[in-house]
């Protein structure tokens, strides 16, 4: 056998390096006129974001937990952005985040890096209840034509309720829970500050810099919400969330999860002044959105903390609402809830009018529903600010009770560990706060349809990631000793 001479071998090393260099230097000015075309095309914002993406989501293919906070930035702080490219359908910001998330988490299991799946007891109805869903959407495919946003839309949804069946797998101890909790704190608090700030400046530039968003799949026009759509009446908050009563729920549920932290031994936050004023700016504009939903939903989660253990709450909902109805510059509020409660103001009728419809849909349509692209009859339609209605619709009584049992079990998961949960009070106000922010967006729901609604994605997975870090929670404690044996329901 003939070995190569030292010759042989330094000349294929010089080759390699020439034809390493070639490649190397292709790549490099592949990528700067990639560069200039963006610069071209779309300006300095598109070309900085377009490199700044790209490089984002290269590092989330490498972590998992980078994959889900960017998931929860994108969900919180650009819930509607679309990428400023088209392959077959025009990806969503979220879409990007949410299947790198899941990508990465897959890949763990494939190459050996993940083991021991951890699986809660609510697993087996949320599959029941993503497959039942994807059955009656399949069932309602006949009722109107399917388009591609249509079909990418409830992928989303599905994919969302799939968070619920990853994340007790994921969140395995209690540190990072503390960290999810604390990113989901920072989001939210940053954007209830944009929203503060485009509520307090000119509506006109508040406008303008909204629809610099524009080109990123955002309304180009009418972003400026007011009180009945109205100019003439008070400003509504919007963030980057468009719609005033989605905003005001994104932000209950952070605030949910942040005021169970201002009570908590040992904040997420470290400070205990910082958690205090970040749920003040999350107050703040969840006031500002006008969103009685959202206010309500807030309500009844200090209801529901106060309820399960923090008794002394109740003396101070009862001194906030003497507030409140006592403040002269607080009557405009209180009056335009009581028109609510009335039937009085235009929205609250048009609210009573979907209801009937929607009403009228299920009657003829019971068990499976209409699906979700559309209706097969002209005179009904998919459209009502109710939760449980919209789910209803879309998969008939079935599919309600389905969803009711599964976030029961949610709930009963909780409950009957109450005792090992307790024996750790850090991670027992974790799951508190999640699930606080679950009761609050199951009482919003009365009022809205954002938790379960294809349109509005980052809404739904704020949902479902919050069930699934609750039931993580619970799982966590298993694994805790407990003083007691644990209830049985």
């Amino acid at each position: 056998m003939q070995f190569p001479s030292v010759q042989d071998i330094q000349y294929r090393l010089i080759v390699d390096r020439r034809l390493t260099a070639i490649l190397v230097g292709l790549a490099i000015g592949a990528g700067a006129a990639l560069l200039g075309l963006l610069l071209a095309a779309g300006g300095p914002a598109l070309a900085i974001g377009a490199v700044a993406g790209t490089a984002i989501g290269l590092y989330m293919l490498t972590d998992l937990t980078a994959a889900l906070y960017a998931t929860i930035g994108a969900v919180g702080l650009l819930p509607f952005a679309t990428l400023p490219v088209k392959v077959a359908l025009v990806p969503t910001v979220i879409d990007c985040a949410m299947g790198a998330f899941i990508l990465v988490y897959l890949f763990q299991w494939m190459t050996g890096k993940r083991s021991g799946l951890r699986t809660v007891p609510g697993h087996v109805l949320i599959l029941v209840f993503i497959g039942y869903c994807i059955f009656c959407f399949v069932a309602g495919l006949g009722n109107a034509a399917l388009t591609p946003a249509i079909l990418r839309e409830f992928v989303e949804l599905m994919l969302a309720v799939s968070l619920a069946l990853i994340l007790p797998d994921v969140a395995r101890d209690e540190g990072f829970l503390r960290r999810i909790t604390l990113i989901f704190i920072v989001v939210g608090v940053t954007e209830a500050l944009i929203g503060l700030a485009l509520y307090v400046i000119n509506p006109d530039t508040a406008e303008r810099i909204l629809l610099a968003l524009s080109r990123f799949g955002y309304p180009n026009g009418g972003v400026i919400r007011y009180i009945q759509d109205d100019p003439t009446m008070a400003e509504r908050a919007v963030g980057t969330w468009v719609d005033p009563n989605a905003y005001g729920g994104f932000l209950m549920m952070v605030a949910a999860l942040t005021g169970v932290q201002v009570l908590a031994p040992q904040p997420v936050t470290g400070r205990r002044w910082l958690v205090v004023l970040a749920f003040a700016i999350l107050c703040a504009a969840l006031v500002a959105t006008i969103s009685r939903g959202a206010v309500v939903a807030l309500a009844a989660v200090v209801l529901f903390v106060s309820a399960l253990r923090y008794r002394w709450l109740m003396a101070l909902i009862i001194l906030g609402t003497a507030l409140l109805l006592a403040l002269p510059f607080t009557q405009a509020y209180i009056d335009h809830f009581v028109q609510g409660v009335t039937g009085e103001d235009l929205s609250t009728q048009m609210r009573f009018g979907e209801i009937k419809d929607a009403l009228t849909l299920i009657g003829r349509y019971p068990v499976i529903g209409v699906g979700f692209a559309g209706t097969p009859d002209k005179d009904v339609y998919l459209g009502v600010s109710m939760l449980y209605l919209k789910i209803a619709g879309a998969t008939g009584l079935v599919g309600l009770a389905l969803f009711l049992v599964t976030i029961g079990e949610v709930f009963r998961y909780g409950l009957v560990r109450w005792r090992r949960l307790n024996a750790s009070p850090g991670l027992f106000n974790l799951w508190l706060g999640f699930t606080a922010g679950i009761v609050g967006a199951l009482v919003s729901g009365i009022f809205d349809h954002y938790y379960f609604n294809i349109e509005f994605i980052g809404a739904a997975m704020m949902f479902w990631m919050y069930v699934g870090l609750s039931l993580a929670a619970v799982r966590i404690a298993e694994t805790n000793p407990s003083p007691l044996p644990d209830r049985t329901i």
